[in-house]
């Protein structure tokens, strides 16, 4: 799993995506790296958000996207990240 994909999956401002308050489908997740320069990387991000019943049963899909800026330390390695 690349770095990126390995933040992607524990931040919490792919959350900012969601619009109806439901919970981040990991295995859907997809990225495209855009834009990148030493320090700084641009995605396109595109996930599932699921929705639950009281029960905790699956109610439905909603398609969610958008773009992060993430900015890098000297390894390579995700420090901070803005939603755009």
């Amino acid at each position: 799993m690349s770095t990126i994909e390995t933040y992607l999956k524990s931040c919490s401002e792919l959350s900012r995506f969601c619009s109806q308050n439901g919970w981040i489908d990991n295995g859907s997740l997809h990225y495209a790296v855009t834009w990148l320069t030493d320090n700084e990387i641009l995605v396109d991000v595109e996930f599932d958000e699921l929705m639950t019943e009281g029960g905790g049963n699956l109610a439905g899909r909603v398609s969610c996207s958008g773009q992060m800026r993430m900015f890098l330390d000297k390894y390579g390695q995700v420090v901070r990240c803005e939603v755009l």
